[in-house]
């Protein structure tokens, strides 16, 4: 395969993120063709500049050969547009996994379409609906030579330098992650790496969401408190009689902090808006990535307290422990009598 600075390109979901790598890619001269099942999605991206596709094989027929065809659907549904898709693939084309896939579906999946001569690469995408902006750090796993062939691609959707500066002692052009992605190894090693830093991420939110929420509640000592056996008293209010203000907490912490994150620019962004988060429920979903993780631990013998703990907190925010809450509460009740208390 022969590299060039501009390659085609098909994509396949223009939801958050598919749409607006569509647009970053478009910026800088590449053609893309581009479908979705929403008609709408495809006509608005087609007045940008890219080349709509009325279905698979239209977007097939659109591309030259060697094609390929980034997928940015669910993982839920990636085996299925794989299923239609390859049927109408050539020899040496290749399709992209840029969700949030299993990275053990990508070794059957690679194998599966290599048999057929298809490539298959999996790249492991952060960024968010700011990727657009910013770009999209990429975790990639695949086969070299293929790899290669597609880094105009990747260098396009990837943040580059910018402003962060080099790893002191790092080597100069010592390879891409200082760009914002990189080859991580063979078919499933891009989506390995993407699930860990998914685990990590819930980890560095819980930890965030718990230390506020200990602030929030630093005025107890000036609220009253039920007296009686259910209730275990505050023995010292008058250690508890602040007023915090968490959006400016966050803001200080913003500026020179080392736990200064990207992440916590966006709490101290929300906090700016509704300092009570009036409008989020706290039901916490997990897409998989954090179970993997764990789940990978487990295979290792790697132990992952933090991880584990921060999965369960996702469960526990939406309603997942309340049965086990139940039992507890009968057992309560029936070696001491415990009444349950009303809110």
């Amino acid at each position: 395969m022969n590299n060039s600075t501009s390659l085609q390109l098909g994509m396949i979901g223009l939801g958050r993120m598919g749409a607006n790598m569509v647009r970053r890619l478009m910026k800088s001269g590449h053609r893309c063709v581009v479908f979705d099942q929403s008609s709408e999605s495809v006509a608005s991206l087609a007045k940008e500049g890219a080349s709509g596709a009325e279905s698979l094989v239209d977007m097939v027929a659109q591309l030259e050969s060697p094609r390929a065809i980034w997928l940015m659907v669910p993982a839920a549904v990636v085996d299925e547009t794989i299923a239609a898709l390859a049927p109408h693939l050539s020899n040496e084309d290749i399709i992209i996994d840029g969700g949030n896939s299993y990275y053990i579906d990508d070794i059957r999946r690679a194998k599966e379409l290599s048999s057929k001569n298809i490539h298959y690469v999996d790249v492991g995408t952060s960024g968010g609906v700011w990727g657009l902006e910013r770009g999209y750090c990429m975790m990639i796993g695949g086969e070299k030579p293929i790899v290669q062939y597609l880094d105009p691609i990747f260098a396009t959707l990837a943040p580059g330098m910018g402003t962060i500066p080099r790893t002191e002692g790092r080597p100069a052009n010592k390879g891409t992650a200082e760009n914002g992605y990189l080859h991580c190894g063979p078919n499933g090693a891009g989506h390995f790496v993407k699930m860990v830093h998914n685990g990590i991420e819930y980890a560095i939110m819980a930890a965030y969401a718990e230390g506020l929420s200990v602030i929030k509640n630093s005025d107890i000592g000036k609220k009253s408190h039920d007296i009686d056996a259910e209730t275990t008293p505050l023995r010292d209010p008058e250690h508890y009689q602040y007023d915090m203000d968490l959006p400016e907490i966050a803001e200080v912490w913003r500026r020179g902090s080392v736990i200064a994150s990207w992440l916590l620019d966006l709490t101290a962004n929300a906090f700016a808006q509704d300092p009570n988060l009036s409008r989020f429920a706290g039901r916490v979903s997990d897409s998989g990535e954090g179970r993997w993780t764990i789940k990978a631990a487990i295979d290792e013998g790697t132990p992952v307290p933090v991880l584990t703990t921060a999965l369960y907190e996702r469960f526990s925010s939406r309603g997942e422990a309340e049965f086990q809450n139940k039992i507890l509460s009968a057992m309560r009740f029936g070696f001491g009598g415990h009444l349950e208390k009303k809110d």
